[in-house]
């Protein structure tokens, strides 16, 4: 990312200088170049689109539409297969563009929650990608699948990113460490035992690794940069005021009520802060996956994702950690908490539905009654209810991008769209008369008003900075808080990144020598 516009570059190795290819702005997650290399494919985040391009410039010509890339190959043909965030399994998709295939299959019996991170093997008659159960890539494992026949092969339990090596390899991550194993590509085996062969590597989330190989035997790869994220709090004219000097990688972040405590994600747990005391309590136990933390209206209790009982949904437990978690809802898909209506009696969440998508539902207390509220061909998420309680602001992609729009709950009634340049993470100010949102990295706010009708005013830039923000913007809840008073924002702030990017020349040599072939 440069001047805050993410895009591709080229570079070759002999020049000093990145080159920006025109067309590519919002381009987002591992592009990839056809066999030719005269090609790239790639991810373009706000049209929502899987795309290429010639290398040598051009316009940028649509493929298919996607929720999310992680992960694509471009076989000799004129094959791509990637991994959709948005649907089950992955998909093939001609190199001309058209309707995608579905070529795998989760088998959800044993536990199976995503196929990710393909890579055609030589000649396209198979492919390998990784079988991932639950979000620690440590656990995924790395599988081989033929084409024709679709038989898959166990490769590697344990690891992600596999990349197959001319030499006669197969190279994949695990534990942020470069390994490589012996194998036999035309039997679909390994031969020996896997073993590490260079320097750390970065991961970059979902079980994606920054290293790539050439051919020719060259290894590219960016080292860990050690970034972790701060919490800070921004007033709406920009400045920061540090609140946690020790930074950690953060998921979600809530703001209690009354503005004297966090619920924090990190490391698949859930943590309460006390800022007054400078103090962290552990606060979930059960299960190995606890996130996206959301305080009940009055504060005695947290709402969380959880996979305790085997589906990630929605629990709740007292704040003060007593009682054990109590499950709300009921669902083969994943449920994540979003926001409560101002009296307690009602919870909007988003189900990541594989055929529709992200929906939103709302969760009636009274009987624990679930009911869908938008539930559409499109990503609908974020939703948050207005300080009333008579309005839902939520984001949705239905125009080809995502956009805020807000509706008065339960209806009917119009529909207002709130952003008109891309948006999404909606907040409402506690005094009910603005909306706040996100448009890449600035911090936008609206005047609203909801009584005796709703109207708007005009969209404003409060701030802009590079501050952690929802994937592409397809967030399930807002990554920033709102200050009760509404005049500052808790953001989480990236300190440090990638600072260089290591080309190793002739590495298969090295490889050779740390992993002989046939012993």
């Amino acid at each position: 990312m440069r001047n805050g516009t993410r895009q591709l570059y080229v570079r070759a190795l002999d020049s000093p200088e990145a080159t920006p290819l025109a067309g590519t702005e919002g381009a987002y997650c591992t592009p990839t170049f056809s066999p030719d290399g005269h090609w790239v494919a790639f991810f373009d985040a706000g049209a929502r689109e899987l795309r290429k391009m010639a290398v040598r410039g051009g316009p940028p010509q649509t493929l298919s539409r996607a929720g999310g890339i992680l992960g694509a190959t471009w076989a000799g043909g004129d094959a791509i297969i990637y991994s959709d965030a948005d649907a089950p399994g992955l998909r093939k998709v001609s190199s001309e563009g058209g309707t995608p295939v579905v070529i795998t299959h989760l088998d959800t019996g044993k536990g199976e929650t995503a196929h990710r991170w393909p890579a055609f093997l030589p000649g396209g008659k198979a492919f390998l990608f990784v079988v991932q159960y639950g979000d620690n890539p440590d656990h995924a494992e790395v599988v081989a699948q033929r084409i024709d026949t679709g038989q898959r092969q166990v490769l590697v339990h344990g690891g992600t990113f596999p990349q197959y090596v001319p030499a006669g390899y197969l190279a994949f991550v695990r534990g942020g460490k470069l390994m490589a194993v012996p194998f036999d590509a035309g039997r679909l085996q390994v031969t020996d035992q896997a073993a590490e062969v260079s320097e750390d590597v970065q991961e970059s989330g979902f079980g994606g690794a920054q290293f790539a190989l050439s051919s020719e035997g060259s290894l590219v790869y960016v080292p860990p940069s050690g970034a972790r994220r701060r919490l800070v709090w921004v007033g709406r004219d920009g400045n920061e005021q540090l609140l946690l000097a020790r930074p950690q990688n953060y998921g979600t972040i809530r703001l209690s009520p009354d503005g004297r405590r966090l619920a924090v994600g990190l490391d698949n747990q859930i943590w309460l802060y006390d800022l007054s005391r400078d103090a962290w309590t552990r606060f979930t136990f059960e299960g190995d996956i606890n996130e996206a933390p959301l305080w009940s209206p009055d504060g005695k209790r947290v709402t969380f994702l959880s996979n305790k009982e085997g589906r990630r949904n929605i629990y709740w437990q007292l704040a003060d950690g007593s009682g054990g978690p109590e499950r709300l809802t009921t669902g083969d898909y994943e449920h994540v908490p979003a926001s409560w209506s101002p009296d307690g009696r009602l919870l909007a969440f988003v189900e990541e539905n594989p055929s529709t998508h992200d929906d939103i539902w709302i969760l009636r207390m009274s009987d624990r009654k679930q009911q869908p509220f938008l539930r559409t061909q499109f990503n609908e998420n974020a939703p948050v209810f207005s300080p009333d309680g008579n309005w839902l602001a939520y984001a949705s992609d239905e125009s080809g991008r995502f956009e805020v729009y807000a509706q008065p709950y339960p209806g009917p009634g119009a529909k207002y769209q709130i952003s008109s340049e891309g948006g999404g993470e909606p907040a409402w100010n506690p005094n009910g008369r603005e909306l706040f949102y996100r448009s890449e990295n600035r911090m936008m706010a609206t005047e609203v008003t909801t009584r005796p009708s709703f109207s708007m005013g005009q969209a404003r830039v409060l701030f802009e900075g590079q501050y952690v923000t929802g994937a592409a913007p397809q967030a399930e809840s807002a990554t920033y808080c709102v200050s009760p008073d509404g005049q500052r924002f808790l953001m989480d702030k990236q300190s440090g990144g990638a600072t260089q990017i290591n080309v190793v020349l002739n590495w298969f040599e090295e490889l050779k020598r740390r992993v002989p072939l046939g012993t």
